[in-house]
């Protein structure tokens, strides 16, 4: 490498010439290479336009000049004026070397510019793919960098490509000032260099640096599993909600629940067709537009169910089940009919894009903690609206005695849709919150229905409380065991707990109260 022609950096910045272009474009490799390092001495505007050109294979060869090629039309790397493309103009052909030669002078020049952000990822660009040829540009970067945060980057990067200095007392402390920054990627690094490292000093710094590191980053390993099983615990208990209405309110067993979420998720993949096609200026938004539509497709869906089919089966558990095991079947192949068989994407908004940098290996996706307020949101809702409304005192009353409700002049029948056009309803916001973490299929509730119904039976039937505590306990369970045993091993041991937990409380965590007499 050539980089040192680096430290020559000095005066005014000289544009780029016709020779300088040709030169970089056409040639064998080594003096292509040669030309690159010498164009960025002194670049400037053209310079880096020119390198992106011929990074994108824009650039073509004709009558002995280099010419950009963008949309058809050409361009003189020199000028910037438009020229015509001759006929018989030749394509560049770049090999690896000579693309990674022009990704490092991208990356060189980026450290000179004034874009702050850009200097920081050239800077971090060079920290993963360290070269000690580069250490003059890097010493140069340094020494007329302000920007604290850039510094430090660059000091990492500085460490980074001295492991690989012949001198060992520069290779121990480049381990010990990389043991401070615990990331991955200086994980990676130091783990590359223990292993061909001979000298016995360096390697125990190295090892020690490694040891420092892997202490930091567990911690953001156990946080990154414990945030994970509170968003699966999130969508576990969205999910449930619906169901501890259908069945520990109402005693029924709705094997349909799943299709019920179903439905709530190609409710929202419907809302963003609609909003692709007719509103696109107002995209990010449709996913509020969706709520609504998801919770009343679904509830609706419940209604009819309910008033339908259910109505006529109560107090018969197993024709309930198998009566609703066949409504399952059918939604699933209408949803087939309708939409085809294979998934739909649903896409996020771009305000669920990204995520929250907490530590070096721990980044909260938005999506994930925007299900989690959601589902705070609707467990407040739904404790409001059975403990505090007049339907919800109408469905407390009617579970806990319906003969004395209906004495008391409650429409029973009517109450019973109503609650389970509710619990239904709920599903579909299940169903919408879970279009935002995975793509929605005709089995789409084929995977949660199971464990729906472990969550509700855990936390105790008919306990809005329970249910609750049950779904973010397995969640996190759940998260916890993956990382030690595996996803298999951990959805078996989950429910082996389950069992042994319903043998010893079948009540559940919360047991419903009642009156004993002796």
């Amino acid at each position: 490498m050539a980089w040192l022609c680096l430290l020559a950096w000095a005066g005014p910045a000289q544009a780029l010439t016709a020779e300088q272009a040709l030169a970089m474009a056409a040639g064998d490799t080594d003096e292509r290479v040669a030309a690159v390092q010498q164009a960025i001495v002194q670049p400037d505007e053209r310079i880096a336009d020119f390198l992106k050109a011929l990074a994108a294979d824009e650039v073509k060869i004709a009558a002995g000049k280099a010419i950009v090629v963008r949309d058809g039309k050409g361009q003189d790397p020199v000028t910037g004026t438009e020229v015509p493309v001759p006929e018989d103009a030749e394509d560049i052909i770049n090999n690896n070397r000579m693309r990674g030669e022009i990704d490092t002078a991208m990356a060189g020049l980026a450290l000179f510019g004034k874009d702050d952000a850009r200097r920081l990822a050239a800077a971090k660009a060079l920290t993963r793919e360290p070269d000690a040829g580069r250490l003059p540009l890097l010493d140069k970067a340094l020494a007329q960098e302000t920007q604290a945060a850039i510094k430090a980057q660059l000091e990492l990067a500085r460490s980074a490509t001295l492991l690989g200095s012949e001198d060992a007392a520069q290779r121990i402390a480049a381990a010990q000032a990389l043991s401070l920054s615990a990331t991955p990627d200086t994980r990676l690094l130091l783990n590359e260099r223990v292993t061909v490292e001979e000298d016995a000093k360096v390697k125990a710094a190295l090892q020690a640096a490694l040891k420092a590191i892997d202490g930091e980053l567990a911690w953001g390993e156990r946080l990154g599993a414990a945030f994970s099983g509170i968003s699966l615990g999130s969508i576990l208990l969205l999910v449930a909600l619906g169901l501890a209405i259908t069945y520990g309110l109402m005693g029924v067993i709705n094997m349909a629940h799943g299709e019920l979420m179903m439905i709530g998720a190609y409710a929202t993949y419907v809302v963003q067709g609609l909003f692709q096609k007719y509103l696109p200026g107002a995209f990010d938004w449709y996913l509020v537009a969706a709520v609504p539509l998801a919770f009343g497709a679904s509830a609706l869906v419940g209604a009819v169910l309910e008033r339908s089919v259910l109505r006529f089966l109560y107090g018969r558990p197993l024709e309930t089940l198998l009566a609703t095991w066949g409504i399952s079947l059918v939604l699933m192949q209408l949803v087939r009919t309708v939409f085809g068989a294979q998934n739909v994407g649903v896409e996020n908004p771009a305000w669920m894009s990204g995520g929250v940098q907490v530590l070096s290996n721990l980044t909260l996706p938005y999506n994930r903690l925007v299900i989690i307020g959601f589902a705070i949101a609707v467990l407040l809702s739904m404790g409001w609206l059975i403990g505090r409304t007049r339907l919800g005192l109408f469905v407390r009353g009617v579970t806990q005695n319906r003969p004395i409700a209906s004495c008391m002049g409650v429409n029973t029948a009517r109450v019973d849709t109503m609650a389970f056009a509710l619990g239904s309803g709920i599903a579909g916001l299940a169903g919408c919150a879970l279009s935002q973490v995975g793509n929605v299929g005709p089995d789409l509730g084929q995977s949660y229905i199971v464990d729906a119904f472990m969550v509700v039976v855990l936390g105790g039937v008919g306990q809005l409380a329970g249910t609750v505590y049950a779904a973010l306990g397995l969640g996190v369970l759940n998260k916890f065991l993956e990382g030690w045993a595996g996803a298999v091993l951990a959805k078996i041991a989950v429910l082996v707990f389950i069992i042994i937990f319903i043998q010893k409380r079948p009540q559940g965590i919360f047991a419903v109260k009642g009156r004993t007499a002796d």
